[in-house]
């Protein structure tokens, strides 16, 4: 029996990437992938027997076999590149939003830190609907990438759900922050609110930069600043 209304509520997230995930049909010019996360196996599978049978401009729909380190299990899609890419992208996210009762849809693009509402516009700005236009744009999305930004770090695995970043090494408890902001340097330290006192918080700098490596480190209250190269990301310890 197919998924109607409701079946997938509260088990789906409310954020799904695109580009982010090498294609296996073709050259990623050439095709925009889709993931989503679900926090039940069957809810998967029967998230991708939809996908695959509702819409035939999918090229394929796939799920994984097992749990991810996030605790999640992911849904693939891969579609054409092309000029309709972004009105198929809007049809298929109106049939899953139905299936989660869901309004608030996001996606990040090429994982970048910010997620977008599901909007035509956003979809037009961000997503390259043209092969030749796709090494630009995955190039200016590079250092706004939450995996590129720890590019030169100790560090095994970075996860983003929502606005929750875990960070992880071997022989080692994970951590957890709340994303707050990510840009220039110079634009982050201008706007950032809370008291600077590099000696009362020493001691967690000094903890930080052992665990995630070489990166300057600055905190303004309970706001810490991490820095790589002109780029500043903000984040705050859960």
């Amino acid at each position: 029996m197919g998924l109607k209304a409701g079946d997938l509520r509260d088990t789906l997230d409310h954020t799904f990437e695109v580009d982010s995930f090498a294609s296996k049909m073709g050259e990623d010019k050439d095709i925009v992938t889709m993931s989503f996360s679900l926090k039940e196996k069957a809810a998967a599978d029967d998230l991708m027997a939809f996908l695959e049978r509702g819409y035939g401009f999918i090229l394929d729909a796939d799920a994984t076999s097992g749990e991810q380190r996030d605790g999640t299990y992911k849904v693939f899609v891969e579609l054409a590149r092309d000029k309709e890419v972004h009105n198929n992208i809007m049809e298929l996210i109106d049939g899953v939003k139905s299936l989660a009762e869901m309004d608030d849809f996001k996606f990040r693009y090429y994982k970048n830190w910010r997620s977008n509402d599901v909007t035509q516009e956003a979809l037009e700005e961000l997503i390259p609907n043209d092969p030749d236009n796709y090494g630009i744009k995955v190039e200016e999305a590079r250092m706004s990438n939450y995996k590129e930004f720890f590019n030169k770090s100790f560090l095994d695995e970075v996860e983003l759900k929502e606005t929750k970043l875990s960070i992880s090494k071997k022989y080692s408890d994970p951590l957890f922050f709340e994303f707050i902001d990510f840009g220039d340097v110079v634009n982050i330290k201008d706007n950032i609110d809370g008291k600077f006192d590099i000696m009362e918080s020493y001691p967690e700098i000094l903890f930080l930069t052992k665990y995630i490596g070489d990166y300057n480190i600055s905190k303004y209250g309970d706001k810490l600043v991490f820095e790589n190269k002109d780029k500043g990301l903000v984040l705050k310890r859960i």
